[in-house]
């Protein structure tokens, strides 16, 4: 609850900060911020998400084993400082190209993109290492500073009547900046282990590491594809028709707003799966996947009825839309949702039992299928509908079928008891 509750911040903060560029920023200046919106959140969910959930399962599995966190630590930093510098050396290359078009001369945009870039590596490998401990207060603080940091600043900006677009790109990349800063006191209270180690066993971990991670980024980027293809789409082939086109994304992002609030699930779930199977045990692993996706139908189920029935009324008072799609397109991306959410449960499990291409598999599939039927021969909204449908059934049977052919070991390792702290003193590793 703390973490939706941190999570619902940034959501408010996200907002606030468009709805006051939009109303304080010259229509030039909101378009270049808003491109800059979308790049940092595509770069920190989507390309960074992926070493969070990677750091999370090896610090989680390293404490179950009892081997050495401190090895992961250091070797995630490395690996997060490799995708940090590749990402920032990619937009200094590009940054002829996203001055002259995207941020339309703009400069301090560009090193502001590059600021957020490099700090989101930061905030998501500190969520990873606090994901990984359990340290869930840890990990709510640093939704909540990069939410409040947000909010705070851009009010302060509206109030002292500052209409410069380069104020507003720093003010979110600073969000990330003081997310990954406030989580860091959690780790900190930790009594970290000591167990002796070299450059044979660095260099194995980093082997360990880097193929998921490989494939993790893959499956994160294609899962942000998946999230926001569709109303582009939509939009391109109604062009004629923008009400249309606006209906559609105003109720594609209401239906969505379930699949948002669960987003924390993964990073509470992952841990305690990863130590399940670390000690080979079928059952418990079971019963919390079986706990996690009866809660998940319950609040699916409603959200699609209501969805259909209130729905599209509630699009065009929430959003201001001239146009009212039917309920039945609102019901569908409903379901569709609730498959996601069910994908959202399968992939932490999946990755606890270390099969990660199980996951990039599924989003792989379920985004070629995705675009194949975003380009059928009908209207834009009844393809969009459909593709959103089976490619979101897709990555959930790819994921269902690897959970259930998933080989458990006959000799389970040997699994130490953690307990985070609870008051800030040194958690204990005991046998």
């Amino acid at each position: 609850m703390l973490m939706a509750g941190g999570l619902a911040i940034v959501g408010v903060a996200s907002y606030a900060f468009l709805a006051v560029a939009g109303h304080t920023l010259s229509a030039e200046d909101y378009a270049a911020i808003s491109a800059l919106y979308l790049l940092i959140n595509i770069a920190g969910p989507g390309y960074f998400g992926g070493l969070e959930q990677e750091t999370n399962r090896a610090t989680s599995r390293a404490l179950a084993v009892g081997g050495s966190t401190r090895l992961v630590s250091r070797t995630a930093g490395a690996l997060g400082m490799i995708m940090a510098g590749l990402a920032v050396a990619a937009l200094l290359a590009a940054s002829p190209v996203m001055v002259g078009h995207v941020f339309h001369g703009r400069w301090a945009l560009q090193v502001a993109l590059v600021v957020g870039v490099a700090t989101a590596c930061g905030a998501y490998l500190v969520r990873g290492l606090l994901g990984g401990r359990r340290l869930f207060r840890g990990y709510a603080a640093t939704l909540t500073a990069e939410g409040l940091t947000r909010i705070v600043l851009v009010g302060l900006l509206a109030a002292l009547g500052l209409k410069s677009a380069g104020a507003y790109a720093f003010v979110f990349a600073a969000g990330l900046v003081c997310a990954g800063l406030v989580g860091l006191p959690w780790l900190r209270s930790v009594r970290s282990d000591y167990t002796p180690y070299g450059r044979t066993e660095h260099a194995q971990t980093f082997s360990q590491l880097s193929p998921g991670l490989a494939l993790l980024v893959t499956a994160m980027l294609l899962t942000q594809l998946m999230a926001n293809l569709a109303p582009v789409v939509v939009t391109a082939r109604t062009a004629f028709d923008l009400p249309e086109a606006a209906a559609f994304t105003s109720a594609f992002v209401l239906v969505r707003v379930p699949l948002f609030l669960f987003s924390p699930v993964q990073a509470v779930l992952l841990p305690n799966l990863t130590r399940a199977v670390a000690a080979g045990d079928r059952a418990r692993f079971r019963r919390s996947l079986r706990l996690v996706l009866s809660t998940v139908l319950v609040v699916g189920v409603l959200g699609a009825l209501l969805s259909a029935t209130i729905g599209p009324p509630l699009v065009q008072v929430l959003f201001g839309t001239r146009v009212r799609l039917p309920g039945l397109v609102l019901g569908v991306l409903a379901v569709s949702t609730i498959l996601l959410m069910v994908a959202q449960v399968l992939q932490p499990a999946l990755i606890a039992a270390q099969r990660h291409r199980v996951v990039t598999t599924g989003w792989v599939l379920g985004s070629l299928a995705l675009i194949c039927l975003l380009f059928l021969p009908t209207t834009a909204i009844t393809a969009a509908v459909l593709a959103q449908l089976v490619g979101s059934a897709l990555v959930m049977l790819v994921m269902m079928t690897g959970i259930r052919y998933l080989r458990w070991g006959h000799q389970p390792e040997h699994v130490s008891e953690y307990k985070p702290s609870q008051r800030g003193k040194a958690s204990t590793l005991r046998p």
